[in-house]
């Protein structure tokens, strides 16, 4: 019993101490939560049920004056015996219910625990690596700083097929393999509860806000300056 008692307190105060700490903010924490908090019940159960087995027990302990003879004695003992022992072996074998349901609860906690944190650390490495915004193409510079203003992906059929564009407010071109891009980079989402013939609202993230604070990509002048050209031609 005092094991049982034992394994409650420890139960109790693993339980407090989960819940006062950065566990509660990972995604799954409160099925753990309550898986703990069902093995200080079960521990706390099984407790009482050897509690109520040392109820039972007929201790042998002399009557008061004036009682049966010891032959007589003797006899209600063995009745007393006889009618209380099923009693207690059903308390204790119900105490050893809980306490199987308790040790199956650690087993369950300790891998969901593991597990829980082994997600939320790689949600973190994952939020870390789109922290920083990749480099833009000038393409995608361009079409990212025009959907800002607001844009719609939209679908038309042409020649009896579908084909898919994107169409911003300011009416700069975007191609839609420049919008994959982006949207494959996770700088725009678009709304799909919205069909494609109506149009459906296109919003740069957050981001794709950043990509946007970077510095404009730089892009080489194909030809030469006027200037140049002139002096190679008076050479």
């Amino acid at each position: 019993m005092i094991k049982a008692q034992d394994l409650t307190a420890t139960a109790v105060a693993r339980l407090t101490t989960l819940d006062n700490s950065a566990y509660t903010d990972i995604a799954r924490s409160r099925a753990s939560l309550n898986l703990l908090a069902s093995i200080v019940s079960s521990s706390s159960l099984a407790g009482t049920d050897i509690a109520h087995a040392l109820l039972a027990n007929p201790y042998e302990g002399q009557q008061d004056a004036g009682c049966p003879s010891p032959a007589d004695d003797q006899a209600v003992r063995a009745a007393r015996h006889a009618e209380v022992i099923p009693q207690m072996a059903g308390h204790l074998g119900d105490a050893a219910h809980q306490l199987d349901l308790s040790a199956i609860g650690c087993r369950y906690l300790a891998h969901g625990i593991t597990e829980d944190l082994a997600s939320a650390q790689e949600h973190r490495a994952a939020s870390a690596h789109q922290t920083t915004a990749p480099a833009l193409t000038r393409p995608q510079y361009d079409a990212l700083a025009s959907l800002v203003g607001g844009g719609r992906l939209y679908e038309s059929l042409q020649r009896g097929a579908g084909v898919t564009r994107v169409a911003t407010s300011d009416g700069v071109r975007v191609s839609i393999a420049t919008y994959r891009a982006l949207a494959r980079h996770g700088m725009v989402t678009a709304d799909t509860s919205t069909s494609l013939y109506h149009g459906q609202k296109i919003t740069v993230t957050e981001l794709g806000r950043r990509a946007l604070a970077q510095s404009r990509p730089h892009t080489a002048p194909t030809t030469p300056p006027k200037s140049a050209v002139r002096q190679g031609a008076s050479r």
